[in-house]
């Protein structure tokens, strides 16, 4: 489905009126397993998807389909707890919809993360790496249709749709909590069935370091209208075929679980530094 810059414009405004004089300056992305730091948010005002005119909800699994709105880390937050994916049945349009309408309330920055499976061997699951760049060749843009020049122009460059400034941050709030950070390029898989062995060794070979199923749709609409994009990946698990065992939605939520309190103080101490 294609948006009209008015129904982004009525979205805004119904969740300005919920907000009252509150305006987010970071829209916080929460992947799998991860939403509990929204949890963490001071004064929070909770607004469920299915109340934001033209928004789907999230069906995906422990995902609360919701945004909190409030303070994180001294910082003006609206907090995505739980994600739309294109494997739910929605368009790249309706899983990228909340990023434009939190840019039109005032959200300069988008920090997304995710749970996947690692592809390079070197990792090991529970690592947390830090997205430098993205693959993508499954499934039309989420920029496509008429562009909507109040967001941003026709062919945007997307040489640096993770900013390299904000790179750099996470590597100095990683090395003053000791929290080890690797460093990587996730590629975009549409789901919902996992990666097969042979998918998993081409993305090693076009140079993935993890396999996921999001992520990739959100930053490039943040990178068209002009936001700042910090991007991280929670390995969760190794992708198919590098270990000889299965793979399962209960094995990314463990593993999420497990690494929750460290993956969190990390996303709050760059959130402290923006």
């Amino acid at each position: 489905m294609e948006y009209t810059y008015e129904q982004y414009q009525e979205s805004a405004r119904a969740l300005a009126d919920r907000l009252g004089g509150f305006r987010p300056r970071v829209l916080l992305i929460l992947g799998s397993g991860l939403g509990s730091l929204g949890e963490a948010v001071a004064d929070p005002i909770a607004v469920p998807y299915d109340q934001v005119p033209h928004m789907k909800r999230s069906t995906a699994p422990d995902h609360a389909g919701r945004f909190v709105f409030g303070r994180l880390a001294g910082r003006e937050v609206a907090v995505m707890q739980g994600r739309l994916h294109t494997y739910e049945g929605w368009s790249f349009e309706d899983v990228t919809y909340p990023v434009r309408v939190l840019r039109l309330l005032g959200a300069e920055t988008l920090v997304v993360t995710n749970a996947a499976g690692a592809v390079n061997t070197a990792f090991s699951a529970g690592d947390i790496m830090l997205i430098t760049d993205h693959i993508k060749l499954f499934g039309m843009s989420p920029l496509r249709g008429p562009n909507l020049d109040e967001f941003g122009p026709r062919f945007p460059d997307v040489s640096h749709v993770y900013t390299p400034a904000l790179q750099a941050v996470a590597r100095q709030t990683a090395a003053e909590l000791s929290i080890p950070l690797r460093e990587g390029v996730y590629m975009f898989f549409p789901g919902p069935q996992y990666e097969t062995p042979a998918e998993v060794r081409a993305a090693r070979a076009l140079g993935a370091d993890a396999v996921g199923m999001s992520t990739v749709p959100e930053a490039i609409v943040a990178a068209h209208c002009g936001m700042a994009v910090l991007g991280f990946t929670l390995c969760t698990n190794m992708a198919a075929g590098v270990l000889d065992q299965p793979l399962s939605s209960d094995e990314v939520l463990a593993a999420a679980a497990e690494a929750g309190p460290r993956f969190a103080a990390l996303v709050k101490g760059c959130l402290s530094r923006l």
